[in-house]
């Protein structure tokens, strides 16, 4: 049951900060599409940077010595360059759609094409290959949290909590979990949210009380291009084993199927997102879930193809999107293009 709990989080955390990414751009009034093209953006340019950084003498030394807090900076260091890159990406939508008043569904599909191409191309270019990995193989284990880098014995039984939620857990997952509840007070609770979001439900009223659409609409979209930056460089971390090759696995396809699901609010958006998060790890890890705690692999032994049981979180998608749709509220001004002079 821990393993079950601590994919289920792997794979949940990036949908999570994802969906909320898209909640910040379309609150705000922007369609923001290009979630799984930032995401492909962002992974490339933090597994870059590690790539980069392990090679200097600093983290050798903490590698050596075992240094768990100089690695786990280094981690936090490329979030924040994946989402400062994200949001630099996401730009162009931004300009497109605020300035040029360009479809905004074009405008994101178009850099879902460039994304993966841009980033491929650079990959060719640095590795010779078409996958960037980080410089070493177990790359993975040394961004984990364990008992010996907390101080604690090897020995010392933790119980299930501290299995679970201790031992072998990445720290960029407790990072995305505590940005998600801070972004999330933002949107809601401040003065800066009320105004994002009087931008994306009555932009002419919210014109007419001195806030500058445009600007909202920018920071919307800015802020919602950061998240998705950091996404896809959590997503390459802990589930594409450190590496990068131009693909997310429609997770920012999913996390805007989340984001429709929990109906732009973020409880409800992270319950949807562990949701997805749950079917993501029976996918991928089915042949080793001992549910029961017996030793019993029971969905390996059910007999059921394992095509069946990859295609499971999309087919959960579209069967949750098929029930909730028509009940779902989007903000009222999403995707229309802001005219000053209109009333």
């Amino acid at each position: 049951m821990s393993f079950l709990i601590q994919q289920t989080l792997i794979y949940a955390v990036p949908l999570m900060i994802v969906a909320l990414a898209g909640v910040f751009a379309e609150r705000s009034g922007i369609i923001n599409l290009a979630l799984e093209g930032i995401m492909i953006f962002g992974a490339f340019i933090g597994v870059l940077f590690v790539r980069q950084m392990q090679g200097v003498d600093t983290f050798i030394a903490a590698k050596a010595a075992g240094d768990w807090g100089t690695l786990q900076g280094l981690v936090l260091l490329a979030m924040l360059v994946s989402a400062a890159m994200g949001a630099l990406f996401s730009l162009l939508l931004s300009f497109a759609s605020i300035n040029l008043r360009a479809d905004q569904t074009i405008g994101g599909t178009a850099l879902n094409l460039l994304a993966p191409a841009l980033v491929l191309f650079f990959i060719r270019i640095i590795a010779n290959q078409n996958t960037l990995n980080m410089a070493s193989g177990d790359s993975a284990s040394w961004f984990m949290i364990k008992k010996s880098t907390l101080g604690i014995d090897k020995s010392v039984d933790l119980g299930f909590f501290g299995e679970t939620f201790v031992n072998k857990v990445y720290l960029a997952t407790y990072v995305c979990i505590l940005l998600f509840i801070i972004l999330s007070i933002l949107l809601y609770k401040t003065r800066f949210g009320l105004r994002l979001r009087a931008c994306g439900e009555n932009p002419q009223a919210a014109d007419s009380l001195g806030i500058n659409v445009y600007k909202m609409r920018y920071a919307g979209t800015t802020i919602s291009g950061a998240l998705a930056g950091m996404g896809g460089f959590v997503y390459a971390l802990t589930t594409a084993n450190c590496s990068s090759n131009g693909d997310v696995a429609g997770f920012g396809f999913l996390a805007l199927a989340v984001m429709i699901f929990g109906n732009w609010k973020p409880l409800n958006i992270a319950g949807a997102s562990l949701l997805f998060g749950l079917f993501k790890c029976i996918a991928a890890a089915y042949t080793s879930l001992d549910i029961n705690g017996d030793g019993v692999y029971l969905l390996a032994q059910i007999g059921i193809s394992a095509h069946f049981y990859q295609m499971l979180p999309y087919l959960i998608t579209i069967i949750v999107l098929a029930f909730t749709s028509k009940s779902s509220r989007a903000p009222k001004a999403e995707g229309i293009p802001y005219d000053k002079g209109s009333r």
